[in-house]
């Protein structure tokens, strides 16, 4: 493309081969350079057959120097006889130290970003040039390509599975490395932690209950732990409650002070002080809130795409989120179809962002009907494709809010309806009504995790 157009792409081929000299040279400096730089961006293919293969060996714990490359490149089939021997002899002798191998990485990695810019912007160009959809549609559309650039992923495009294979192979290596501990962020529940392997990158995970339930309370457990313990940004929508009454309800859990007594002020001393100490730790942390109630999927990714440390995504929630947006309007359809648009789309902003997303979701009327008041998938409101979309659904239960003469009117479910990737199971939970908390009910566990 860039041929037909009369322009070169930008790519430096002193660099790639600089790098490949430096890790045949000095093979030591292999691990440094495979955190720096990936296959795809080496604009010379023969260069980034190398790199694939070295890259292959280091992850299986191969001796890498030139003979045992060569010999891996034939079986993977990338060795040209007449060139690839002639070749490796020459980027070593170009390359007389691997002391700035670095530097080189750097370079390659500055060209590729430049290329994939190029290739955005045409992209773009073609969209405005088209003048198919919407403004907002393409500015949305501008948006994602250059998001996905800032991130360092490349716009779509199909790659080889031995590419994937290896990042696959890389995060188990991490994972054994620290200890075989779940893959996504902590829940800070350890028995929910067990059934989900925590919050994970790219998952829509859905809490639905009935009104009165606990549904904001949970995501609010969820958002301040996260907050606390990740170092990450967590990103709050609320598009029922203000600002100001979740920040009080995050205080009220954190300091263990009843909510009502917090909100008329009317506190002792060391409330107080519990109080003061939970303002200092929240404030440590960077959970940001939006409280305006007619924020659209887009609206909410538009904004999520501008944080840089981004960890987690609450919305509280789904049924009162605007179908603005979605390029359709709904004024004649069902709301089934737009609940079902939108969900699809808070999907695909999981795995865009690349962060754990929970949405909160209603139930309807139906289980009140059944002698076990339990939840079940059916239950989702205007569900259309909600369960489809959800990797988890996570419902909230508690037999005391319709027996007042149960056993234990504080005990809570949480029920995983849906677990893509693992079990379903019921864990209890300790409901804390005067700080809207949920709590673990067996806390010794929690240095477990």
């Amino acid at each position: 493309m860039e041929e037909l157009l009369g322009r070169q792409a930008p790519h430096d081929a002193a660099a790639e081969q600089a790098i490949i000299g430096s890790m045949l040279i000095d093979p030591a400096c292999v691990p440094d350079v495979v955190n720096k730089v990936r296959a795809e961006e080496f604009y010379i293919q023969a260069n980034r057959e190398i790199f694939e293969t070295i890259f292959s060996m280091f992850s299986f714990g191969k001796e890498i120097d030139p003979v045992t490359v060569m010999d891996q490149m034939k079986v993977r089939g990338v060795f040209h006889e007449a060139t690839t021997q002639q070749y490796l002899v020459e980027v070593m002798d170009l390359t007389p130290t691997a002391a700035n191998v670095l530097k080189y990485a750097a370079i390659v990695r500055d060209q590729a970003l430049l290329r994939n810019l190029q290739k955005a912007a045409d992209e773009i160009q073609s969209l405005v040039s088209e003048g198919t959809g919407e403004a907002d549609s393409v500015l949305e559309a501008a948006e994602r390509k250059i998001y996905q650039l800032r991130q360092g992923r490349n716009v779509g495009g199909l790659q080889p599975v031995s590419m994937v294979i290896q990042r696959v192979y890389t995060a188990l290596s991490d994972a054994a490395v620290s200890g075989g501990g779940i893959p996504g962020l902590s829940t800070g529940m350890p028995d929910l932690d067990r059934i989900t392997m925590g919050l994970k990158k790219g998952e829509l995970i859905l809490i639905a209950a009935r009104p009165g339930q606990g549904k904001t309370s949970m995501a609010l457990n969820l958002a301040r732990y996260v907050g606390e313990h990740s170092g990450q940004t967590v990103a709050v929508f609320s598009l029922e409650m203000s600002r100001e009454e979740l920040v009080q309800r995050l205080l009220s859990s954190a300091a263990m002070v009843d909510g009502k007594k917090l909100s008329m002020g009317r506190l002792s001393p060391a409330e107080w002080d519990r109080v003061v100490a939970a303002a200092s730790q929240l404030s440590k942390t960077d959970i940001r809130v939006d409280d305006n109630s007619m924020l659209s999927v887009a609206d909410m990714n538009a904004q999520c795409r501008r944080l840089g440390n981004l960890g987690l995504v609450v919305i509280d929630y789904l049924q009162l989120m605007q179908s603005s947006g979605s390029g359709h309007s709904y004024a004649s359809e069902s709301r089934t179809q737009a609940v079902s648009d939108m969900s699809r789309m808070l999907k695909i902003m999981a795995k865009e962002l690349n962060v754990p997303v929970i949405c909160l979701s209603q139930l309807n009327r139906a289980n009140e009907g059944r002698t076990n008041k339990r939840p079940m998938l059916s239950d989702l409101r205007e569900s259309g494709s909600i369960e489809q979309d959800a990797d988890i659904v996570i419902a909230l239960y508690r037999d005391g809010y319709y027996n007042k003469e149960a056993e234990n009117p504080n005990l809570a479910e949480a029920i995983i309806l849906k677990n893509r990737h693992g079990e379903t199971d019921t864990v209890n939970l300790m409901w804390m009504p005067e700080y809207t908390s949920f709590g673990s009910i067996e806390q010794r566990h929690e240095d477990e995790y």
